[in-house]
């Protein structure tokens, strides 16, 4: 039967945003990968905060009968969203052992787990020095003494300018728009749209008001609220192709390319 086209009015925004942007069998298998390489352990507990619709949670109870998860965000709708993931996605038992809270990432207190994430960038969301520290710090006080923290952040000269970048994908594209940046604030203001082969579109789906925190300034903070160890891990790149691999590698240097991706691990 043929497929039916999608459109602005018939798309599911959370759904197109997951297929743009997420890829949680990479994530689970990064923390994993981690996990081992710094404790010689498995990683079995995991908060997944500013949690969207949960994906990578769902993914983390699918990937072994014993592993646990908590996810963390403050919009409601999204709250709504993780749960019909949930139902969608994984069966009774292994929807047991997957906690969906509603709460402040930054306050929110549960369960003390071995590793807690924030992707997206979401915690760009912090524009203050003191507020972010005062989420890192909370933070830390829900990992286990053998915990890892894990952020990604993303930089380069390209991150200054005002641009919008198109991904193609097999039923709409992906609009990335960086609208303003103040050089002065590094606040900047971000939207992602939807467009459709119907001439359609989501305009401005989801908004992002941020500040651009700089690797050093990442790392200043995480110290200062309490972690020792902090890693940096620089996305590689394919010289052949001219794109990003799927591969992180922990450095102490890198290039001043115009546009890159890091996670930062923290540790106690």
């Amino acid at each position: 039967m043929k497929r039916e086209k999608l459109t602005a009015r018939k798309a599911n925004i959370d759904r197109l945003y997951e297929e743009s942007v997420q890829c949680p069998e990479f994530e689970v298998s990064f923390i994993k990968k981690l996990f081992k390489k710094y404790f010689n352990t498995k990683c079995i507990s995991l908060r997944e905060d500013f949690c969207a619709s949960a994906l990578i949670s769902s993914e983390w109870v699918k990937d072994n009968k014993n592993n646990t998860s908590i996810s963390v965000d403050l919009d409601k709708r999204m709250i709504s969203a993780a749960k019909k993931t949930a139902q969608n996605r994984l069966d009774n038992e292994q929807r047991s052992r997957m906690k969906i809270r509603y709460g402040d990432s930054s306050k929110y207190k549960g369960d003390i787990v071995d590793c807690i994430l924030a992707t997206n960038f979401s915690y760009f969301v912090f524009k203050d020095r003191q507020k972010l520290i005062k989420y890192f710090s909370n933070a830390y006080s829900q990992l286990k003494k053998k915990g890892l923290f894990m952020l990604d952040a993303f930089g380069g000269y390209e991150a200054h300018q005002l641009l919008e970048e198109r991904t193609k994908h097999k039923d709409f594209t992906y609009v990335w728009d960086q609208s303003s940046f103040n050089p002065i604030t590094h606040e900047i203001q971000c939207y992602i749209h939807f467009e459709f082969s119907d001439k359609t579109k989501k305009k401005r789906a989801f908004s992002y008001s941020w500040r651009l925190w700089m690797l050093p300034e990442i790392q200043e903070c995480l110290k200062e609220a309490g972690f020792r160890y902090v890693d940096v891990y620089m996305q590689g790149w394919d010289n052949e192709k001219d794109e990003e691999t799927e591969r992180f590698y922990k450095v102490t240097k890198c290039d001043a390319d115009p546009a890159w991706v890091a996670y930062l691990v923290a540790r106690k």
